[in-house]
C-alpha cells in the first residue's frame, strides 16, 4: 500500500500530464453535449490508471461526495443530472479529456497520446495499480478505506 504522500507526488505528476495535454496544438471542439458522459448510449466507459483515479476522487470529495454511483440511466456518475455538466471538469480523466466523444472530433490518435499514456501507466505501476480500470470502479477503488485514497 502506499503513502499519502505517494498519492499527492502521483496526483500531480498525473496533473502535469493533463496540463501537457492541454499545450499541444491539437485540434478539439467539446460542444458540451454530453453525449460521450452518457455511457450506455455511446456504448464504452474510460478506464482510469490509479493516478487518474486519484485525481478524480481528489475532485468528487472537493465537491463534498462521499460516494461513486452508476445513475439509473447508465451515464457518467459525474455528469450532473440537471445541468448535464461535469461536476469534476479540472480533475476529468484522461480518455474525457482526449475527447472519444465524435461531437468533439473523435479520438485523438494513439500517436498523439502514445508518451503522455506511457506516462500514465508508469505513475499506475509505481503505485501498485493493475492498469486501466472501469472509471466507476477505479474511483470507488481509491475512495475506499481499504484503497487509502485520502489525498
Amino acid at each position: 500500500m502506499k503513502s499519502e504522500a505517494d498519492h499527492a507526488v502521483a496526483i500531480r505528476e498525473v496533473l502535469e500530464i493533463y496540463a501537457e495535454w492541454q499545450r499541444r496544438p491539437i485540434r478539439r471542439n467539446c460542444t458540451g453535449v454530453a453525449d460521450c458522459c452518457r455511457f450506455r448510449l455511446v456504448g464504452h466507459t474510460p478506464y482510469l490508471t490509479k493516478g487518474e483515479a486519484l485525481v478524480a476522487a481528489r475532485a468528487w470529495k472537493a465537491a463534498g461526495r462521499k460516494e461513486v454511483a452508476v445513475p439509473a440511466d447508465g451515464s457518467c456518475p459525474f455528469l450532473h443530472p440537471e445541468t448535464g455538466k461535469c461536476r469534476i471538469y479540472d480533475g476529468r480523466p484522461f480518455g474525457c479529456r482526449t475527447h472519444f466523444c465524435a461531437a468533439a472530433g473523435g479520438p485523438a490518435s494513439r500517436a498523439e497520446v502514445r508518451d503522455l499514456i506511457q506516462r500514465l501507466e508508469e505513475i499506475d505501476h509505481r503505485l501498485g495499480g493493475k492498469g486501466a480500470v472501469n472509471l466507476t470502479a477505479a474511483v470507488k477503488e481509491v475512495m475506499s478505506p481499504r484503497g487509502k485514497g485520502q489525498s
